[in-house]
Protein backbone atom coordinates (compact mmCIF):
# COMPACT_ATOMS: atom_id res chain seq x y z
CA UNK A 1 0.00 0.00 0.00
CA UNK A 2 2.78 2.68 1.19
CA UNK A 3 4.50 1.53 -2.71
CA UNK A 4 1.01 2.71 -4.13
CA UNK A 5 1.11 5.69 -2.48
CA UNK A 6 4.45 6.46 -3.26
CA UNK A 7 4.09 5.34 -6.61
CA UNK A 8 0.82 7.76 -7.45
CA UNK A 9 1.91 10.24 -4.67
CA UNK A 10 5.01 11.87 -7.22
CA UNK A 11 2.56 11.44 -10.12
CA UNK A 12 0.04 13.56 -9.06
CA UNK A 13 2.18 15.82 -7.17
CA UNK A 14 2.06 18.55 -10.26
CA UNK A 15 -1.93 18.23 -11.02
CA UNK A 16 -3.64 20.27 -9.03
CA UNK A 17 -7.24 18.92 -8.39
CA UNK A 18 -9.77 21.50 -9.69
CA UNK A 19 -11.68 23.69 -7.05
CA UNK A 20 -15.30 23.63 -7.44
CA UNK A 21 -15.67 27.19 -5.67
CA UNK A 22 -12.88 28.46 -8.05
CA UNK A 23 -14.71 31.22 -9.94
CA UNK A 24 -14.57 30.77 -13.92
CA UNK A 25 -13.21 33.42 -16.52
CA UNK A 26 -15.06 36.51 -16.24
CA UNK A 27 -16.84 36.34 -20.15
CA UNK A 28 -18.02 32.74 -19.75
CA UNK A 29 -19.13 33.82 -15.80
CA UNK A 30 -20.78 36.81 -16.98
CA UNK A 31 -22.50 34.69 -19.59
CA UNK A 32 -23.84 32.26 -17.28
CA UNK A 33 -24.77 34.06 -14.40
CA UNK A 34 -28.58 34.64 -14.10
CA UNK A 35 -27.78 38.31 -13.17
CA UNK A 36 -26.03 38.87 -16.21
CA UNK A 37 -28.89 36.69 -18.58
CA UNK A 38 -31.59 38.73 -17.50
CA UNK A 39 -29.64 41.96 -18.18
CA UNK A 40 -28.73 40.60 -21.80
CA UNK A 41 -32.66 39.70 -22.08
CA UNK A 42 -33.28 42.88 -21.05
CA UNK A 43 -30.98 44.69 -23.28
CA UNK A 44 -32.17 42.80 -26.42
CA UNK A 45 -35.54 43.73 -25.19
CA UNK A 46 -34.98 47.22 -24.74
CA UNK A 47 -32.54 47.64 -28.24
CA UNK A 48 -35.81 45.35 -30.67
CA UNK A 49 -38.53 47.87 -29.05
CA UNK A 50 -36.14 50.85 -29.48
CA UNK A 51 -35.27 49.73 -33.32
CA UNK A 52 -39.52 49.14 -33.72
CA UNK A 53 -39.66 53.19 -32.00
CA UNK A 54 -37.32 54.47 -34.45
CA UNK A 55 -38.70 52.67 -37.57
CA UNK A 56 -42.42 53.55 -36.49
CA UNK A 57 -40.78 57.37 -36.11
CA UNK A 58 -38.77 56.94 -39.46
CA UNK A 59 -42.20 55.98 -40.98
CA UNK A 60 -44.01 58.92 -39.48
CA UNK A 61 -41.19 61.46 -40.86
CA UNK A 62 -42.01 59.60 -44.52
CA UNK A 63 -45.29 60.10 -44.10
CA UNK A 64 -45.25 63.85 -42.82
CA UNK A 65 -42.80 64.37 -45.54
CA UNK A 66 -45.09 63.14 -48.09
CA UNK A 67 -48.18 65.07 -46.89
CA UNK A 68 -46.06 68.10 -46.44
CA UNK A 69 -44.54 67.97 -50.07
CA UNK A 70 -48.42 67.09 -51.12
CA UNK A 71 -49.46 70.52 -49.70
CA UNK A 72 -46.70 72.33 -51.00
CA UNK A 73 -47.55 71.06 -54.59
CA UNK A 74 -51.15 72.24 -53.62
CA UNK A 75 -50.05 75.75 -52.60
CA UNK A 76 -48.12 75.76 -55.84
CA UNK A 77 -51.12 75.23 -58.00
CA UNK A 78 -52.23 78.26 -60.14
CA UNK A 79 -55.92 79.11 -60.05
CA UNK A 80 -56.09 77.46 -63.59
CA UNK A 81 -55.19 74.13 -62.57
CA UNK A 82 -57.08 74.27 -59.07
CA UNK A 83 -60.07 75.10 -61.54
CA UNK A 84 -59.15 72.14 -63.55
CA UNK A 85 -59.40 70.23 -60.61
CA UNK A 86 -62.49 71.46 -59.00
CA UNK A 87 -64.68 71.49 -62.11
CA UNK A 88 -63.11 67.19 -62.32
CA UNK A 89 -64.53 66.71 -58.96
CA UNK A 90 -67.70 68.27 -59.47
CA UNK A 91 -68.33 65.50 -62.39
CA UNK A 92 -71.77 63.59 -61.61
CA UNK A 93 -72.77 64.53 -58.23
CA UNK A 94 -75.86 66.54 -59.86
CA UNK A 95 -74.53 69.80 -58.10
CA UNK A 96 -74.54 68.11 -54.82
CA UNK A 97 -78.38 68.08 -54.41
CA UNK A 98 -79.24 64.44 -53.50
CA UNK A 99 -76.04 64.34 -51.28
CA UNK A 100 -72.39 63.59 -52.02
CA UNK A 101 -70.08 60.92 -50.48
CA UNK A 102 -68.06 62.51 -47.36
CA UNK A 103 -64.74 61.84 -49.20
CA UNK A 104 -65.95 63.46 -52.52
CA UNK A 105 -66.92 66.33 -50.25
CA UNK A 106 -63.42 67.07 -48.78
CA UNK A 107 -61.99 66.99 -51.75
CA UNK A 108 -64.53 69.64 -52.95
CA UNK A 109 -63.76 71.59 -50.05
CA UNK A 110 -60.41 71.29 -49.93
CA UNK A 111 -60.06 73.02 -53.29
CA UNK A 112 -62.83 75.35 -52.76
CA UNK A 113 -60.18 76.67 -49.92
CA UNK A 114 -57.02 76.76 -51.98
CA UNK A 115 -59.18 78.93 -54.61
CA UNK A 116 -60.61 81.00 -51.57
CA UNK A 117 -56.60 81.48 -50.34
CA UNK A 118 -56.01 83.21 -53.78
CA UNK A 119 -59.03 85.21 -54.03
CA UNK A 120 -58.36 88.08 -57.10
CA UNK A 121 -61.51 89.74 -55.37
CA UNK A 122 -60.31 90.25 -51.50
CA UNK A 123 -63.04 93.08 -50.96
CA UNK A 124 -65.70 92.09 -53.47
CA UNK A 125 -68.66 93.81 -52.41
CA UNK A 126 -66.37 97.31 -53.38
CA UNK A 127 -66.32 96.08 -57.09
CA UNK A 128 -69.64 94.81 -57.20
CA UNK A 129 -69.31 94.92 -61.12
CA UNK A 130 -67.61 91.60 -60.82
CA UNK A 131 -70.64 90.26 -58.92
CA UNK A 132 -73.55 91.58 -61.37
CA UNK A 133 -74.69 89.09 -64.14
CA UNK A 134 -75.99 86.43 -64.24
CA UNK A 135 -74.61 82.63 -62.78
CA UNK A 136 -75.26 79.34 -62.52
CA UNK A 137 -75.63 76.93 -59.54
CA UNK A 138 -73.04 74.19 -60.08
CA UNK A 139 -72.64 72.90 -56.44
CA UNK A 140 -73.95 73.27 -53.53
CA UNK A 141 -73.68 71.65 -49.73
CA UNK A 142 -77.68 72.18 -49.69
CA UNK A 143 -78.92 68.34 -50.46
CA UNK A 144 -82.91 67.41 -50.94
CA UNK A 145 -82.64 64.87 -48.15
CA UNK A 146 -84.22 63.53 -45.15
CA UNK A 147 -87.98 61.81 -45.02
CA UNK A 148 -89.55 65.13 -44.23
CA UNK A 149 -87.87 66.97 -47.64
CA UNK A 150 -88.68 63.83 -49.54
CA UNK A 151 -92.13 64.20 -48.93
CA UNK A 152 -91.77 66.99 -52.11
CA UNK A 153 -90.94 64.15 -53.95
CA UNK A 154 -88.15 65.82 -55.41
CA UNK A 155 -85.96 62.88 -55.98
CA UNK A 156 -88.61 60.51 -58.02
CA UNK A 157 -91.26 62.94 -59.45
CA UNK A 158 -89.16 66.17 -60.03
CA UNK A 159 -86.48 66.45 -62.21
CA UNK A 160 -84.53 69.29 -61.30
CA UNK A 161 -83.36 71.60 -63.96
CA UNK A 162 -80.37 74.65 -63.88
CA UNK A 163 -80.72 77.10 -60.36
CA UNK A 164 -80.27 80.45 -62.67
CA UNK A 165 -79.37 83.53 -60.03
CA UNK A 166 -79.70 87.16 -61.35
CA UNK A 167 -78.28 90.04 -59.75
CA UNK A 168 -78.63 93.41 -60.24
CA UNK A 169 -76.52 95.96 -58.44
CA UNK A 170 -78.01 98.81 -59.32
CA UNK A 171 -81.36 97.49 -57.68
CA UNK A 172 -79.92 95.50 -54.97
CA UNK A 173 -81.81 92.40 -55.87
CA UNK A 174 -81.09 88.75 -57.00
CA UNK A 175 -83.98 86.87 -58.51
CA UNK A 176 -83.22 82.98 -57.92
CA UNK A 177 -84.99 80.92 -60.73
CA UNK A 178 -85.29 77.09 -60.13
CA UNK A 179 -86.16 74.92 -63.36
CA UNK A 180 -87.79 71.85 -62.81
CA UNK A 181 -89.84 69.28 -65.12
CA UNK A 182 -92.68 66.80 -63.35
CA UNK A 183 -92.90 63.46 -64.32
CA UNK A 184 -95.99 62.00 -64.85
CA UNK A 185 -97.40 64.92 -66.52
CA UNK A 186 -97.75 65.76 -69.71
CA UNK A 187 -94.30 67.24 -70.31
CA UNK A 188 -95.37 69.70 -68.07
CA UNK A 189 -92.10 72.24 -66.78
CA UNK A 190 -91.96 74.89 -64.49
CA UNK A 191 -89.77 77.32 -62.39
CA UNK A 192 -89.67 78.12 -58.46
CA UNK A 193 -89.09 81.96 -58.27
CA UNK A 194 -87.33 83.81 -56.03
CA UNK A 195 -87.17 87.27 -55.61
CA UNK A 196 -84.54 88.70 -52.89
CA UNK A 197 -82.96 92.07 -51.99
CA UNK A 198 -79.69 92.73 -50.54
CA UNK A 199 -77.41 95.01 -48.92
CA UNK A 200 -73.81 95.16 -48.14
CA UNK A 201 -72.41 94.72 -44.63
CA UNK A 202 -68.76 94.41 -45.15
CA UNK A 203 -66.15 94.04 -47.69
CA UNK A 204 -66.79 91.09 -48.77
CA UNK A 205 -70.62 90.05 -46.72
CA UNK A 206 -74.03 91.02 -48.29
CA UNK A 207 -77.21 90.81 -45.59
CA UNK A 208 -79.99 88.70 -47.76
CA UNK A 209 -83.98 89.69 -47.06
CA UNK A 210 -86.59 87.29 -49.05
CA UNK A 211 -89.12 89.78 -50.98
CA UNK A 212 -91.38 86.94 -52.42
CA UNK A 213 -91.81 84.06 -54.69
CA UNK A 214 -94.05 81.98 -57.09
CA UNK A 215 -94.50 78.39 -59.23
CA UNK A 216 -95.17 78.95 -62.47
CA UNK A 217 -97.28 77.27 -64.33
CA UNK A 218 -100.32 77.44 -62.04
CA UNK A 219 -100.64 73.64 -62.82
CA UNK A 220 -97.17 73.46 -60.87
CA UNK A 221 -98.16 75.70 -58.04
CA UNK A 222 -101.30 73.42 -57.38
CA UNK A 223 -98.80 70.16 -57.17
CA UNK A 224 -96.52 71.74 -54.40
CA UNK A 225 -99.55 73.93 -52.92
CA UNK A 226 -99.58 71.60 -49.46
CA UNK A 227 -95.65 71.37 -49.27
CA UNK A 228 -95.18 75.23 -50.69
CA UNK A 229 -93.31 76.33 -47.36
CA UNK A 230 -91.44 73.47 -47.03
CA UNK A 231 -89.78 74.17 -50.77
CA UNK A 232 -89.33 77.40 -49.64
CA UNK A 233 -87.12 76.38 -46.52
CA UNK A 234 -84.83 74.67 -48.66
CA UNK A 235 -84.28 77.24 -51.21
CA UNK A 236 -85.18 80.20 -48.88
CA UNK A 237 -82.29 83.12 -49.39
CA UNK A 238 -82.66 84.75 -46.13
CA UNK A 239 -79.59 85.36 -43.93
CA UNK A 240 -76.15 86.86 -44.83
CA UNK A 241 -73.64 85.51 -47.68
CA UNK A 242 -69.96 85.55 -47.56
CA UNK A 243 -68.34 85.87 -50.85
CA UNK A 244 -65.19 84.36 -50.82
CA UNK A 245 -63.87 84.16 -54.37
CA UNK A 246 -64.98 86.20 -57.15
CA UNK A 247 -63.55 86.35 -61.16
CA UNK A 248 -64.50 86.67 -64.47
CA UNK A 249 -66.48 83.53 -64.29
CA UNK A 250 -66.55 81.35 -61.28
CA UNK A 251 -68.01 83.05 -57.43
CA UNK A 252 -68.05 81.26 -54.38
CA UNK A 253 -70.00 81.96 -51.64
CA UNK A 254 -70.68 80.57 -47.61
CA UNK A 255 -73.93 81.46 -46.13
CA UNK A 256 -74.95 81.76 -42.34
CA UNK A 257 -76.27 78.31 -42.55
CA UNK A 258 -72.80 76.75 -43.27
CA UNK A 259 -73.09 75.96 -46.58
CA UNK A 260 -71.08 76.42 -49.79
CA UNK A 261 -72.13 77.67 -53.60
CA UNK A 262 -70.13 77.22 -56.09
CA UNK A 263 -71.33 79.66 -59.39
CA UNK A 264 -70.61 79.92 -63.37
CA UNK A 265 -70.85 82.82 -65.14
CA UNK A 266 -73.37 82.73 -68.20
CA UNK A 267 -74.46 84.28 -70.78
CA UNK A 268 -78.68 85.17 -71.04
CA UNK A 269 -79.59 85.83 -74.30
Amino acid sequence: MAAIVATVGPAMAGVTAPNPYTLLPGPLWNSLHPAAVQARRDKTIRFGLLSSIKAVENRSDEVMAQETQEEEVEENLNISQIKQHLFAALQGINRGIFGVPSAKKSEIQNLVELLESQNPTPEPTLCLEKVAGAWKLIYSTISILGSKRTKLGLRDFINLGDFIQTINVDQGKAVNVIEFSARGLTVLSGQLTIDASFKIVSNSRVDISYQKSVITPDQLMNVFRKNYDLLLQIFNPDGWLEITYVDDALRIGRDDKGNIFILERIEIC
